[in-house]
């Protein structure tokens, strides 16, 4: 007897979540979608404090960045929640025929709507809270400089570190689909999530939070266009990485009917 579900299980247990994912209700799918965006702006909040005043060097202080951030997709996996980026593993249902493509979307679309609205009242709240002002105000200042460098990346490099992280994330997701136990799901979901924050690739729904809570750290208007040069990109390789670098591969090597 083992203590985990072997790959082909977690194909198939995949692709029925994927199922069930589809017909979701509308106002369930909005609720679900907007704690999932409040969850990921939970770990992106102590991503940013934990790496503020770090003297630990690039590497390690990034890591441990990265654990912290991890709370998001904890909180989501086994609290109970839907992600835009982990929905992407929905496309499994998708290739098989379980679902349409139009069912497909809409969860994306609905689910892509709430992380929004999530992580949006995440910045609001943090902004009103005065969290930002903690350390003489350097983790408002630190807020400031990772959305700054966000902001930054030309389009097709946001677009590939989309791609990767995506690919970690969902992988992250799968692995926890291995596990029989929150403890178990926990530590399945913490190394993929830590190194794809690490390794500084890009993950649409914590940028939802992270571009427009550096602005308002700044003291700025919240640069609308600004966000979209990045959100855009990172958005459209989330669903390459996702769909098609984890869910299809799998589904072709687990679930394609020969």
């Amino acid at each position: 007897m083992t203590d985990a579900y072997a790959p082909a299980q977690i194909a198939s247990l995949v692709e029925e979540g994927g199922v069930r994912k589809s017909a979701m209700p509308l106002q369930r799918l909005l609720v679900l979608g907007t704690l999932g965006g409040a969850f990921i702006a939970f770990g992106a909040m102590a991503y940013t404090l934990v790496v503020t005043g770090s003297t630990l060097g690039f590497g390690p202080t990034r890591l441990l960045g990265g654990v912290a951030f991890a709370l998001g997709l904890v909180l989501v996996v086994v609290g109970g929640a839907e992600l835009f980026t982990g929905n992407a593993l929905m496309t499994m249902a998708w290739a098989a025929g379980r679902i349409g493509a139009r069912a497909l979307l809409r969860n994306w679309a609905i689910v892509l709507a709430g992380n929004a609205a999530g992580a949006f009242g995440a910045v609001a709240l943090v902004h009103l809270s005065g969290t930002m002002a903690l350390d003489g105000g350097n983790v408002g200042r630190t807020a400031v400089a990772i959305a700054d460098a966000k902001l930054a990346l030309g389009p097709l490099e946001a677009f590939f570190r989309g791609v990767l992280c995506n690919a970690l994330v969902c992988l992250a997701v799968w692995l926890s689909f291995a596990a029989t136990d929150v403890a178990g799901r926990i530590l399945a979901i913490l190394f993929p999530v830590a190194a794809f924050v690490a390794l500084g690739f890009e993950h649409s729904v914590a940028n939802l939070y992270i571009l427009p809570a550096g602005d308002l750290a700044a003291g700025r208007p919240i640069g609308i266009v600004a966000m979209l040069g990045n959100l855009v990109p990172v958005t459209l390789g989330n669903v390459a990485g996702g769909a098609g670098g984890v869910a299809l591969a799998y589904w072709l090597a687990y679930l394609r009917k020969d």
